[in-house]
Parts: C-alpha cells; sequence; structure tokens
C-alpha cells in the first residue's frame, strides 16, 4: 500500500464513521484522522472513491457549510439531494448550519 492510498484509507474511515442526517468539513476529517492541515487531499481521496465504496462522500462539506464545486457537473446537486433525504436543511444561501448538523465524534 502506497502512503498515498494509506492516508486515503484514513480519511474514508473517518468518513464511513459520520452518521446520517450529519455533516463534517473537509478539514475535519483530515484532522481526524490525524493528518491537519491537509483537507485539500480529503478532496482528492474522495474524488477516487469507488463508485460502489459504501462511503457516505455526500457529508463532506467544506467550511463554510457549502456544497463545494465539482469538476463534473451535476454532482453538486446530487450530493444536495442525498443530504436533503438525509434531513439536512440548507438555507437560502445553500448552506448548512454546522452547529446543528456538524458531526463530532465525542457526540455519540
Amino acid at each position: 500500500m502506497t502512503e498515498r492510498s494509506s492516508r486515503w484509507q484514513r480519511f474514508w474511515n473517518v468518513v464511513s464513521e459520520v452518521p446520517e442526517g450529519k455533516v463534517v468539513t473537509y478539514g475535519q476529517v483530515a484532522a481526524l484522522a490525524g493528518l491537519p492541515r491537509h483537507a485539500r487531499q480529503v478532496g482528492y481521496a474522495l474524488h477516487a472513491l469507488p463508485r460502489d465504496s459504501g462511503v457516505p462522500w455526500q457529508r463532506v462539506v467544506n467550511a463554510r457549510g457549502e456544497v463545494s464545486l465539482r469538476s463534473e457537473p451535476g454532482w453538486e446537486g446530487l450530493q444536495r439531494a442525498l443530504l436533503e433525504s438525509e434531513g439536512v436543511k440548507f438555507d437560502r444561501g445553500g448552506r448548512i448550519d454546522l452547529e446543528i448538523y456538524r458531526w463530532e465524534p465525542l457526540d455519540e
């Protein structure tokens, strides 16, 4: 296993723990994986996820509580729809209230 794939697996493991109806930020995933300041790498790892992985990638949002733009058109709408189906609410500006929906592992 390469260093990159090992790092990505750590990110995927964190995201796999996020319960339905909650979100985490890219930076939060990196910190929880023991790699603070690697938020951009979290994005690369999620982009590389196999489609059938079962990792709930849709639960990762940016630090402003927004769905980040993707290189492939339409993915932002899919992510939002998946989150809304889990009960996550967006405000008129397209943001999620992180005070309400942010997952903190100690909450459980």
